[in-house]
């Protein structure tokens, strides 16, 4: 007499199903990741892009009357870091070293020169300008020569990156690479400079004009 016995399967534990999924998510994440530094596969892939911008339309015209009359070139190092309070930076934290290159423009605004700050005598051999003071314009950071040298982010950070409309934001180093660049323009010299190459500026063209004695000032 014989007697088949089934034993029932044995259920997986709580525990083990979460300590599953985690793997799980690992190995797809660190797969991705794998796929995405392989060279030629995204060639396999058949990866294209395509430019559906519409036209660029104009806004408005505003007339200038400024003389940009000095440039400068900037380059700063941004490391920024953000930590989380209660986790470790393996699990929640980001970090980016990012090298921003940008430049400053400064200049006269010649639009705020009135009636009275031009003084020509009658034989009109002498002439005298007061200006206002150079001032410095918004720095314009410069995409072409800058770049992010390393990332650095925790697990939950990548997974976030997933599921965001702009992964790998770089917003945040890109306004701290400005401000840092604009902080830099301020003890430069750059006022100066402008003020220099304006004077230059005024006393060629007004000597070609005739007039033999030229003073310009500041203030």
């Amino acid at each position: 007499m014989s007697t088949d016995l089934t034993r029932p399967p044995r259920r997986m534990p709580g525990w083990a199903k979460v300590v599953a999924a985690f793997v799980l998510v690992l190995v797809v994440l660190f797969a991705g990741i794998r796929l995405a530094v392989l060279p030629g596969v995204k060639d396999l892939l058949g990866t294209e892009t395509h430019d559906r911008s519409g036209p660029a339309l104009l806004k408005s015209i505003n007339d200038m009357s400024r003389y940009d009359a000095a440039s400068g070139n900037f380059q700063v190092v941004v490391d920024l870091e953000k930590d989380a309070k209660y986790l470790p930076d393996a699990l929640h934290g980001t970090r980016t070293l990012y090298v921003g290159a940008g430049t400053v423009e400064a200049y006269v605004d010649l639009g705020q020169v009135g009636d009275k700050d031009v003084a020509v005598n009658k034989d009109r051999t002498s002439a005298t300008l007061r200006l206002p003071h150079a001032r410095l314009g918004k720095p314009a950071l410069d995409a072409d020569h800058s770049y992010a040298v390393s990332k650095q982010r925790g697990l939950l950070d990548r997974l976030g990156d997933l599921f965001s409309d702009n992964p790998d934001s770089e917003h945040a180093v890109q306004k701290l690479a400005v401000s840092h660049i604009g902080e830099a323009a301020k003890g430069s010299g750059l006022t100066a400079r402008a003020e220099s190459n304006t004077t230059d500026m005024l006393e060629g063209l007004l000597h070609s004009l005739g007039f033999k004695d030229v003073h310009v000032s500041y203030g």
